[in-house]
């Protein structure tokens, strides 16, 4: 009896441990995980395959990581003055090149400095290649460079691009070309681009081969550079086709181009030296290609890569060796993105990313001659993708009959679920900028917390082509909200999202399809949330960083029109009279994109009509948020805001507001 006693204790000691992992399964991610900065940016390989360089977040500033893989021994490059590490390159197998930014208010990431920094593999020798601070000379340069590429043999130098701040003799401001030494910074130039703000595309031989650049009327202007390596020549019948070089293949016997096609919205082309010829290798009538997809040798390039609904690859030759590694990497992650990032010179050694919407991404090494996957280093190690919700693509036609495309990620305990609250989720840009199947911990704070996520890729949206992204020109407060209004309203009649419980949420362009949203649909929305928004599109040309250059006053005039009366119509701020929804708004009192005058006077016209906001004001933040800490505020308000107003008993704002 003793025996059977001490195995019944034993037996419900052990049901409780069962039950303890269970029970917090059963709890969502915190905010404050949800908030935290990955880890881990970008990994890249040297080319001997013995170092490897990567992107750390310490304390809150992006550092460059150089790691040998023998011993793991690693150094950190800190930037100075408590800049952030923008990009990084492998010049050679023993030295890296570096680019550093500052944190702006009007950008997510930090704005790169036109700086060039330069570090040993092993973290010895840095050095100041180029930039305005620059110490010990008599006349610090003032320039903003990029670095086009590395040459072939010579790793000594790489090939950089530098466009001057100021007007300067003889090239003004047209970009130069120089073959830069990586250990003392000194250039020679190679040659001036045709066209201001032109990009250069180089060869592996350290031969720049293309410029190209939209003009003032936005024409494509694309042109080869000849045999002398001074005189360009324009190449018409390209420009016209809106083509751009993007990359040589590995012995620089093909150019790829990204080559729009009248009957399609995407394609990528071969261009033939002799002819100036393009041939489609690849096309696509219903999105874009990302890119081109890297193999497993440091300059190599397998296929292509697009994403409709979910992310996809078309390789160029599937039977390669990369493209079978590929696919047999793939196999591994089942509904997972796989791709090579970084490689060693030979191949046999290649970093791999894996990620998903649901996934943050891990860095794994896989060796190819020995067909070994190893574990890197993951960007948030405490995200765990089995308790985050997944996104399902879905298409519907918009009230003209325009095919839209978006995203629902459904509470992870609750896929496919019915009659669920909702959360309309507009992205910012608006132009060119698209919602993807990737990992967002914004759409993860809401989805983990019992709501319904939708996300919509309204016209004006990238990814489709340039057509569908001029459709939304001159929309705001048009059709691209009503393309928001449609996706709203086709949830609703497939059953997916309870019409009494929907809230709108956005921020930039997305605070004021948010707003403009409520007061355009007054039945539609019970509450809405504007963040970093703007509500006043006629301040639009006087407030903000945008209408300070005569770049950005045209792209107002370009995108938003000058018919002043109707932009006033449009605007959430003169609404008002038929708001029923309850407002948030979320304002960083040091953000120039949209300043906080925009906010300040919406709430100050919303307390006139007895509808006084919920206020989430942080005064050092931005155009959004980066303090780990203000995130985590921001995700709490939210989600209380969202459960007074669509939550299980909530009061409906139809009745409760009052005018």
């Amino acid at each position: 009896m003793e025996i059977q006693t001490m195995h019944l204790r034993h037996w419900i000691a052990a049901l409780a441990l069962l039950l303890i992992p269970a029970a917090l399964c059963a709890q969502p991610v915190s905010f404050a995980d949800l908030a935290k900065h990955v880890e881990h940016g970008t990994v890249k390989i040297s080319p001997d395959g013995a170092y490897l360089a990567t992107t750390n977040v310490v304390k809150g500033q992006t550092v460059l990581a150089l790691i040998r893989l023998s011993d793991k021994m690693e150094s950190t490059v800190r930037p100075r003055d408590g800049d952030d590490v923008v990009n990084y390159w492998w010049a050679s197998s023993g030295r890296v090149l570096y680019t550093v930014g500052i944190r702006d208010s009007q950008f997510d990431e930090p704005y790169s400095l036109g700086e060039i920094y330069a570090v040993d593999a092993d973290g010895g020798n840095p050095k100041m290649l180029y930039g305005y601070r620059m110490a010990n000379t008599a006349a610090p340069e003032r320039g903003w460079a990029e670095v086009i590429g590395g040459i072939a043999h010579d790793p000594d130098h790489v090939l950089v691009g530098i466009t001057p701040w100021e007007k300067q003799y003889p090239h003004n401001l047209l970009p130069v070309a120089y073959r830069m030494d990586v250990h003392t910074g000194k250039k020679i130039a190679l040659t001036a681009a045709p066209i201001e703000d032109a990009e250069f595309v180089a060869d592996h031989q350290g031969r720049i081969r293309f410029a190209y650049a939209e003009d003032a009327d936005e024409r494509m202007r694309v042109y080869m550079l000849q045999d002398d390596g001074k005189s360009w020549q324009f190449l018409p019948q390209i420009s016209a086709q809106r083509a751009v070089p993007l990359a040589f293949d590995a012995d620089d016997r093909v150019a790829y181009f990204d080559c729009p096609q009248p009957a399609g919205v995407s394609a990528i082309c071969t261009w033939d030296a002799a002819t100036h010829r393009l041939t489609p290798i690849w096309s696509n009538a219903r999105v874009e290609a990302d890119g081109m997809l890297r193999g497993m040798a440091r300059d190599s390039l397998i296929g292509i890569s697009f994403t409709d609904g979910r992310p996809a690859v078309a390789l160029l030759d599937n039977q390669s060796a990369d493209a079978k590694a590929l696919l047999m990497l793939m196999k591994q992650f089942p509904g997972e993105i796989v791709r090579f990032v970084s490689g060693s010179r030979d191949g046999r050694l290649s970093v791999v990313l894996v990620e998903a919407d649901a996934d943050p991404g891990t860095f794994y090494l896989f060796d190819h001659s020995a067909h070994k996957l190893t574990l890197l280093l993951s960007r948030a190690a405490w995200i765990d993708p089995a308790k985050m919700a997944r996104k399902q693509p879905f298409e519907f036609a918009a009230r003209d009959g325009l095919k839209l495309k978006g995203y629902l990620s459904f509470p992870p305990d609750q896929g496919g679920g019915k009659n669920l609250p909702m959360v309309v989720m507009v992205h910012g840009g608006p132009y060119g900028i698209r919602d993807d199947w990737g990992y967002e911990p914004d759409v993860q704070a809401l989805a983990t917390r019992g709501y319904l996520v939708l996300q919509v890729n309204f016209r004006g949206s990238g990814g489709r082509g340039r057509a569908f992204e001029h459709a939304g020109w001159l929309e705001w407060g048009g059709k691209m909200q009503d393309d928001v209004t449609d996706a709203t309203r086709w949830a609703i009649a497939q059953g997916l999202a309870n019409p009494g419980r929907i809230c709108i949420f956005g921020a930039s362009y997305g605070g004021y399809a948010a707003l403009e949203g409520a007061v355009k649909e007054p039945d539609l929305y019970q509450c809405a949330i504007g963040y970093a928004g703007i509500y006043n599109l006629q301040l639009m040309f006087k407030r903000g960083d945008i209408p300070q250059s005569k770049t950005g006053r045209n792209y107002l005039k370009e995108v938003l029109g000058t018919d002043m009366n109707l932009l006033a119509k449009r605007s959430p701020v003169n609404q008002l009279d038929s708001l029923k929804a309850r407002v948030m708004l979320v304002v960083g009192g040091a953000d120039t994109r949209a300043p906080p005058v925009q906010s300040l006077e919406l709430r100050k016209a919303l307390r006139k009509h007895q509808m006084d906001p919920v206020w989430l004001f942080k005064p050092r933040e931005g155009h959004g948020f980066l303090g780990e800490a203000d995130n985590v505020e921001l995700y709490t308000q939210l989600i209380q805001f969202l459960s007074a107003n669509i939550g299980p008993g909530a009061t409906p704002a139809t009745t409760a507001a009052t005018h």
